[in-house]
């Protein structure tokens, strides 16, 4: 795919958003679609951003969990982009207006304080780990109905990426074992989803080493300074008005922030 398509596409994504508009899949379209290109377009998406003023500060895993795979149809991992103006604070409120179809869903996020390239090994990502925390991570998607996408479609959509809420960061973690941690999201006090860390890619430190890989094919890395979304224990639920949505992950601090229209 030639650079200008690539420009075109990331601007169709990029207005999408920005008037919150729904638009078709672009796999339905084409021909042919690798996933190169995809993260061309995504990359492209991200540039735009930047050039608005924001910030990079943070890399999310997505389709780690086989909840979110079954409830996507689609079976690979993948990996989005996110920035400071992505950020709600915890026990904040999240408007929706602005949103399409919102849904939210809980993770394990990782402060990374020094690089990480390439092959890695789990000792490493610990090794390099500074702290852990809980975290919410809002989804949202230009495309018609946010559900069966192809991979391309969603990679080029920044993996469906829309807010997220960080939880109190916890560094003495070296103990715990990150693999087999309770996760429980309620929404105004009732249980919602419930499972454990190990749905993270059999473990969430994997998920960090897929991300390294990920971005290997890119000539990129994790730096350090980022912090890490490593994917969703459960499906995710989609987002109403009035919700106070609090997550709880054993060992760390429970964290939540409430939905208005």
């Amino acid at each position: 795919m030639d650079q200008l398509k690539i420009n075109e596409m990331a601007e169709i994504l990029h207005n999408a958003r920005l008037n919150s508009t729904a638009i078709g899949q672009f796999s339905a379209n084409m021909d042919e679609f690798k996933r190169a290109d995809a993260y061309s377009i995504q990359e492209e998406g991200i540039r735009m951003r930047e050039k608005a003023g924001e910030k990079i500060i943070g890399l999310k895993m997505g389709l780690t969990s086989e909840g979110k795979r079954k409830q996507m149809n689609l079976d690979a991992p993948l990996y989005g982009v996110l920035t400071d103006k992505m950020q709600v604070k915890d026990g904040g409120t999240f408007h929706l207006k602005g949103s399409i179809h919102p849904k939210i869903e809980p993770e394990i996020a990782f402060m990374i304080k020094s690089d990480l390239k390439g092959k890695i090994s789990r000792e490493e990502v610990l090794e390099a780990t500074e702290a852990v925390c809980p975290c919410l991570e809002i989804l949202d998607s230009r495309y018609e109905g946010f559900k069966y996408f192809s991979m391309e479609d969603v990679i080029s959509d920044n993996s469906s990426s829309s807010h997220y809420i960080l939880g109190e960061w916890e560094k003495d973690f070296k103990a715990m074992d990150l693999r087999s941690l309770s996760m429980i999201m309620k929404v105004n006090g009732q249980i919602v989803q419930e499972g454990r860390s190990d749905a993270i890619s059999g473990d969430p430190v994997v998920s960090v080493i897929q991300l390294a890989e990920l971005l290997a094919e890119r000539d990129q890395y994790i730096k350090a300074g980022t912090f890490v979304l490593a994917g969703a224990a459960t499906a995710a639920v989609a987002l109403e008005p009035g919700m106070e949505v609090s997550l709880s992950v054993e060992g760390l601090s429970d964290m939540s922030v409430n939905i208005e229209e």
